[in-house]
């Protein structure tokens, strides 16, 4: 099943965007404050400055964060102060993003004020560099992912991450509401964020509305205190989408499960279920069991695959035991 829904494409993220939101996890600290944040990143990973700072700058990825770390810092000590700005300078003349320093490494102030000229935000981390280039690759990959929303509810439940989709007033918050009572988590409810983040989406909610789900009838309930902390999840990997469906269309859902059906999501293919509701039917426990299914095939083991087999198997045998001319049992 595919569907058209808008898709938002991240081309860049300015600097300041960068430092306010991932600054804290990454421990960031602004040396040249107020200068450089309205510069843009346009490639969400970073790059080791070295050929650049020795003169080589033909193929010199400047649209990504440039890192400099001990082999950086030791080689511009080694170089006389008037070459060191001057590499320095070409470098910053080619329109970077901004420069970070690993290991609480600072740049000399003739540097400093070379970067501040040309308008570069310059930072530094305590971290390694290796540790910082990884943590940092995560939040931008995620900053830079495709993103969509989808109307519906989305749940933790042991381990599976399932989207409860379907009509407005059909029941949707119920169903998660049951689910956290049989130790899920809430992931969202009403309006769903999914990224595709190299391949596997994931889902998340608007910070302000985190933890908090809409009950027709008794009004906003907050999960958190009804259910603990643990029944709130930041985000979780999408791995299974149920749609619920009015009862009269029960003859036209699938019976067996032999055959899923898929449900495409920022060009990512998701299990997908239709289950009908009716009143009276424990529709939240199908769902349960839905997702227990779903986890069983994750880890290869296809129940409706077995039973179909069995089913062949039988026939088969119920075939050979039948004489070949007149096709009458002969071993039973």
């Amino acid at each position: 099943m595919s569907i058209k829904h808008k898709r938002k494409l991240v081309s860049h993220i300015t600097v300041g965007d960068f430092f306010e939101k991932f600054g804290s996890d990454l421990k960031l600290e602004h040396q040249n404050e107020g200068i450089g944040l309205d510069r843009e990143i346009l490639e969400p990973s970073l790059n080791h400055p070295g050929l650049a700072l020795a003169g080589f700058l033909s193929y010199f990825t400047y649209k990504r964060i440039q890192v400099c770390g001990n082999s950086e810092q030791s080689y511009l000590s080694k170089l006389s102060s008037e070459e060191s700005i001057e590499r320095f300078s070409a470098m910053c003349q080619c329109d970077i993003p901004c420069i970070v320093n690993s290991r609480e490494k600072m740049l000399s102030p003739e540097l400093l004020k070379v970067a501040s000229d040309h308008g570069i935000a310059v930072f530094s981390t305590p971290m390694v560099t290796m540790q910082f280039i990884n943590a940092a690759t995560l939040k931008l990959e995620k900053a830079f992912a495709p993103t969509t929303n989808r109307h519906g509810c989305m749940v933790d439940f042991r381990g599976v991450g399932v989207l409860i989709m379907g009509d407005s007033g059909v029941g949707k918050s119920e169903i998660a509401l049951g689910l956290l009572e049989r130790g899920g988590a809430l992931v969202a409810d009403d309006l769903v964020t999914i990224k595709n983040v190299n391949g596997e989406l994931t889902a998340s909610s608007k910070e302000f509305s985190r933890g908090f789900i809409e009950m027709r009838g008794i009004g906003i309930i907050n999960v958190a205190n009804v259910f603990g902390l643990g029944s709130i999840r930041v985000e979780k990997r999408l791995d299974l989408v149920i749609t619920l469906k009015p009862y009269a269309d029960l003859n036209k859902v699938d019976r067996l499960g032999v055959n899923r059906k898929t449900y495409t999501i920022l060009d990512k293919e998701i299990t997908h279920v239709e289950i009908p509701v009716a009143p009276g039917r424990d529709t939240t426990r199908l769902v349960a069991v839905t997702c227990l299914d779903q986890q069983l095939r994750n880890m290869g083991y296809d129940m409706a695959a077995e039973f179909n087999q069995r089913l062949l198997d039988k026939l088969n045998h119920d075939s050979e035991q039948r004489h070949p001319a007149t096709g009458a049992k002969t071993g039973i």
